[in-house]
């Protein structure tokens, strides 16, 4: 197995709601190889888009340690975690989050405007990123001009086109009829065949076993996990 890419140690999250606290990450240890592909299953309330937003630095931890590539990543400031975010970590998400007033291309060069990269470089990355999604005729289109696979189509490029370690997926297939959420999730298959780590977070347990590895949350918990012999 590689390297691991992401380590948690003893990770807890607590959020108060009125005069009571919820745990919603609680002890929890977790170790990811580079180049992975795990799902992360449970009912709502078990702690999946929490851990979700942990490890894509949107949110820290009560407790714990979190490192990336060996880095502890709970130490560093809201601008060092902001640079860590944007170079080495994709997002994918339910309903997109797709700029409306830009267009696909200008949507997929967003990562790399906002990390300072040469307009020169941009253009090429963006012009080879719609030929690998088979989105060049729709280039100059706005997201509500689009279709919902294509929405997404135009997500995976931008959330790719920084090149990162990690793609996290949100209920990826979410707002997709089948066909076309079977067509977004072969796409990030076809990521993680390449070296990227992908995890993904989903009710559909149709998607979440397709993974090589399947961690089951309860109640801010890791109840299972396939990579270890029980």
């Amino acid at each position: 197995m590689s390297a691991a890419l992401i380590e948690l140690s003893g990770i807890e999250r607590v959020f108060h709601v009125g005069d009571s606290e919820v745990h919603a990450l609680h002890s929890l240890d977790l170790a990811i190889a580079a180049g992975e592909y795990v799902a992360v299953m449970g009912p709502s309330g078990s702690g999946k888009s929490t851990l979700l937003n942990l490890l894509g630095l949107l949110d820290r931890p009560n407790a714990g340690t979190y490192r990336l590539e060996g880095q502890d990543v709970t130490t560093l400031s809201q601008e060092e975690q902001a640079r860590v975010r944007s170079e080495r970590i994709g997002f994918v998400f339910q309903s997109f989050h797709l700029v409306p007033r830009l267009t696909a291309a200008e949507n997929i060069a967003l990562p790399m405007m906002l990390a300072g990269i040469a307009p020169q470089q941009r253009a090429a990355r963006v012009a080879q990123a719609l030929k690998d999604y088979g989105l060049e005729n729709r280039a100059d289109h706005r997201p509500d001009q689009l279709s919902g696979g294509q929405r997404q189509r135009v997500a995976i490029a931008r959330a790719t086109i920084m090149q990162p370690a990690v793609i996290l997926a949100d209920e990826p297939t979410g707002n997709l009829d089948r066909a076309t959420g079977d067509e977004v999730v072969r796409l990030l298959e076809a990521l993680n065949h390449r070296g990227v780590t992908l995890i993904v977070v989903s009710h559909d347990a149709s998607i979440g076993g397709r993974a090589r590895r399947q961690l089951l949350m309860e109640d801010g918990a890791l109840r299972h996990d396939s990579g270890i012999a029980s």
